[in-house]
């Protein structure tokens, strides 16, 4: 009994150590989510220039995300890269705790493979299938509805960049500007987009690798590396997803970029997502580097901006 106390405690510790790790990268990328943020809000403080495609095709390019947190950087400092991380963080704290005692309070615990190099027989690998997905199903959506809030925060304190507002200074500040101006639902502003991409990327996953471990790959570490590259590719198949839930998550405040002319007024997450599809907009910030803008002569989005940002003092 004491053994296995003792490998509970040890697991534990090294499931801590390993969330206080991806809590640092995670804080260390900020200013780049930071720019992939604005981006995907359609926002681009600089005009495009003219560029080549990776084939040599000459085209308009926009800043890469390096340049865009350049620009942030020079308007904000250094310290003003990292807005929005403090919501962010505690919403992944909160996120992580309630959600795995969600899941042990409803007797989901996970089913490991074995230690020895025998692979699982059909029976057990659906088996295995079914218990982890139901239990991620659960830790997905019970982590999102917790963290969510919190979210909208981070979301909006970003935002403000677009139109030098000061309305979301802390997170108590933004949590009574939140329920003054939209009530408790204020605060889960774009969650559905959100579950849909996160649970449908959590299933399709899932089931992926299942079929891929029962008829295709066998060998055990060839399988640990299938999971994560299924994850990556369906994460850019659902992309367009996390566009919407980051215009649906400004849309209602009092922020320049959730009102037009910046942001058409959309009735409903499902109406964005018409919109930006129309006007090809689904994968704004999904590239990093090559950023091809529209090319001359062709209408801008209606709600992208490309001019400096003295220019938006109008709308203090």
């Amino acid at each position: 009994m004491t053994t296995d106390a003792n490998q509970n405690t040890n697991k534990e510790v090294a499931e801590w150590v390993r969330f206080g790790m991806r809590l640092a990268v995670s804080a260390a990328l900020h200013p780049l989510e930071y720019s992939k943020v604005l981006i995907q809000l359609g926002y681009e403080p600089t005009a495009p220039v003219p560029g080549k495609s990776m084939f040599g095709t000459p085209i308009m390019v926009l800043p890469n995300i390096f340049q865009y947190t350049a620009n942030i950087r020079k308007t904000d400092g250094f310290y003003g890269c990292y807005r929005g991380l403090t919501p962010k963080l505690v919403g992944c704290v909160f996120s992580m705790v309630l959600s795995e005692k969600i899941a042990d309070r409803l007797g989901l615990a996970p089913m490991e493979d074995k230690k020895d190099d025998e692979p699982l027989s059909s029976e057990a690998l659906y088996l295995q299938f079914k218990v982890n997905l139901k239990r991620d199903v659960v830790l997905s959506v019970s982590g999102i509805v917790v963290s969510h809030p919190f979210h909208v925060i981070t979301i909006r304190m970003m935002a403000q960049f677009i139109g030098r507002e000061t309305f979301y200074h802390s997170i108590l500040g933004s949590i009574v500007e939140i329920y003054k101006n939209e009530g408790i639902m204020g605060f889960f502003a774009g969650l559905m987009p959100k579950l849909v991409c996160d649970v449908a990327c959590v299933v399709l996953t899932s089931t992926t690798v299942y079929l891929l471990n029962k008829y295709v790959i066998k060998d055990k570490i060839a399988r640990q590396y299938s999971a994560g590259v299924t994850q990556f590719a369906f994460s850019s198949i659902l992309y367009p997803f996390v566009v919407v839930t980051t215009c649906m998550t400004v849309q209602g405040s009092r922020l320049v970029a959730g009102q037009p002319p910046f942001m058409p007024a959309y009735k409903n997450w499902m109406d964005c997502f018409g919109d930006l599809s129309a006007r090809g907009e689904l994968k704004r910030g999904a590239s990093m580097f090559c950023r091809p803008a529209a090319g001359l002569g062709k209408p801008m989005a209606r709600n992208t901006l490309y001019v400096p940002l003295p220019a938006l003092a109008k709308y203090n």
